[in-house]
């Protein structure tokens, strides 16, 4: 539970830096950031992706995950999940929600986290979740200084997720196969590349709702390879 506490705690860090800088920095200046982080998860979704040789596959996970995700809501059972908390807390912000399903779509899609989990809680190697917590605590100053305190609500799903992951890695050992982590990674990294086309403001892709397509990345390699 190491990285996943310190990934929790990089996440309140960087936005509560975020929002304390956010009222000292100009408005074009969260924009060129924004642009910024864009463009970088951009590159790491494409890096990730095209990380296999055969992409087919790994955009049937995607397409089964989008329509898995549709039928079950996920992406707006995570923006009513934000609205209660908005209302719970008394946050007048207008870009709560968007900031909270933003930040817990990006910091919990990915085969790093998967992989980060596994070595945690298999043989108590923290550092890739150590190095997930670095890049995730710079996102939250970026994202916070722009879509406010919501970011910050996002450090609960993931010492919920990854800590659930980290604690069940021992009997989940078969994600440990590198074909499963091939086709986590390339799956994974089409969503990423969906995150990146949402912060630089492209058009709206419905993420979080793709993320059943996970599931699907880790049977396939499981039954037909």
């Amino acid at each position: 539970m190491l990285g996943t506490t310190v990934n929790t705690i990089s996440v309140l860090a960087g936005s509560a830096l975020g929002i304390f800088a956010g009222k000292r920095i100009t408005e074009e200046l969260k924009d060129i950031l924004m642009q910024a982080l864009g463009l970088a998860v951009v590159v790491i979704g494409l890096q990730m992706a095209l990380s296999a040789q055969n992409l087919i596959p790994y955009v049937v996970c995607l397409l089964l995950g989008g329509i898995t995700g549709e039928v079950l809501g996920i992406e707006q059972g995570l923006s009513r999940f934000a609205e209660w908390l908005k209302s719970r807390f008394n946050q007048g912000s207008t870009t709560f929600v968007q900031g909270f399903v933003t930040a817990t779509v990006l910091y919990l899609t990915g085969a790093m986290m998967i992989v980060g989990c596994i070595q945690d809680g298999t043989v108590g190697d923290s550092s890739t979740l150590v190095l997930k917590s670095l890049l995730d605590g710079v996102a939250s100053l970026v994202l916070a200084s722009t879509l406010g305190i919501g970011v910050a609500f996002s450090a609960l799903p993931v010492f919920v997720v990854q800590g659930s992951l980290t604690l069940l890695s021992a009997k989940l050992l078969f994600l440990q196969n590198p074909d499963v982590l091939a086709s986590v990674t390339s799956t994974g990294g089409m969503m990423i590349l969906g995150i990146g086309i949402n912060l630089l403001k492209l058009t709206q892709i419905r993420v979080g709702n793709f993320t059943p397509g996970l599931i699907y990345a880790i049977l396939y390699p499981l039954v037909f390879v």
